[in-house]
């Protein structure tokens, strides 16, 4: 049987339940991030032995698994057979205490912990921050060495890729930016360069970790034992039959059956990194370009429970 490990956020959790899944062969590690899953253990820190303020058990029990350091072990000892990785958990600033670091996530500022002498003397570490950043790197490259000398590298490694919103569309159509994102309850922020972090940790992460599936949602979806429909245009030309096939393969159901692939080039990206994480990319859509609403099957809409839409080309003539 399948034994699930997610290292990451509720949009890859919530789509083990959609899919029938349980909680007997999932383990879930939320509330932190690498650096602070890694580090030393906060001395002093007392768990409540009630859940306080208004957190529920699976929230109380990430938080304190962050401030203890037992998530790590957890995880190992899980031996899953797939661990799936999202960083939107990422998006949390981060504190030091003493030589400890962990996660100043909403969960944290609600637990009342903050005021605890343990956790009086933290120094905040703003997650947009180079210092931050460097820190994040240093532990990506460090969880990296570990998955590759421990059962965590036996797993089939998944990367489920997302993106922060950062528009949205008014009720009369028009389509305008988002603001006063909060984060945090009551802080809000500017969430373009959230997404551009993304963005850069993702990259850097696949160039460090054992070779990875980099997913999107259909595929994870299908990992995970769901179906999933996904509409895409390919060209008739080698790579264009690869990615056919690996859909394929990887029981995604797409509208390729149906529809004959043009002439010309199927498109591709190079990624190119630098080895403190800057990315450039050379970006060629090829038939990608040509994509319009032949692509689309209502049918399969319509039976579908959830419809997930990508707006890379929404601004394309077709």
């Amino acid at each position: 049987m399948p034994r699930i490990a997610i290292v990451g956020s509720c949009i890859t959790r919530d789509l083990w339940p959609i899919q029938g899944g349980g909680a007997d062969g999932l383990l879930y590690v939320s509330r932190t991030g690498l650096p602070s899953l890694l580090a030393a253990p906060v001395e002093g820190f007392e768990p409540a032995a009630d859940f306080p303020g208004d957190l529920r058990r699976h929230e109380h029990n990430a938080l304190v698994a962050d401030l203890q350091k037992t998530a790590l072990k957890r995880l190992v000892a899980f031996r899953p057979t797939h661990l799936i990785f999202d960083f939107i958990d990422e998006r949390f600033d981060l504190m030091t205490v003493g030589s400890a670091i962990a996660t100043r996530s909403a969960e944290l500022h609600r637990s009342g912990y903050l005021e605890q002498p343990a956790l009086a003397a933290a120094r905040p570490l703003p997650r947009l921050s180079a210092a931050c950043e460097r820190l994040w790197l240093e532990a990506a490259s460090e969880f990296a060495a570990l998955v590759r000398a421990t059962p965590l590298g036996r797993a089939e490694l998944i990367l489920h890729q997302a993106r922060w919103a950062h528009q949205q569309r008014l009720a009369d159509g028009t389509v305008v930016p988002l603001s006063n994102v909060e984060l945090l309850t009551g802080q809000p922020v500017e969430i373009a360069p959230y997404t551009d972090l993304l963005a850069r940790q993702e990259a850097a992460f696949l160039d460090l970790m054992p070779p990875m599936a980099r997913i999107d949602a259909p595929h994870l979806m299908a990992q995970l034992g769901g179906r999933a429909f996904y509409s895409c245009r390919v060209a008739e030309d080698e790579l264009g039959a690869f990615y056919a096939q690996d859909l394929q393969d990887n029981g995604v159901q797409t509208n390729l059956s149906h529809t004959r692939a043009p002439h010309g080039q199927t498109g591709s990206c190079i990624v190119m990194v630098t080895p403190d994480a800057e990315r450039s990319m050379s970006t060629f859509l090829g038939a990608t370009s040509e994509l319009d609403s032949s692509a689309l099957h209502p049918q399969d809409i319509e039976r579908s429970r959830v419809y997930y839409m990508e707006g890379y080309l929404a601004a394309s003539p077709t």
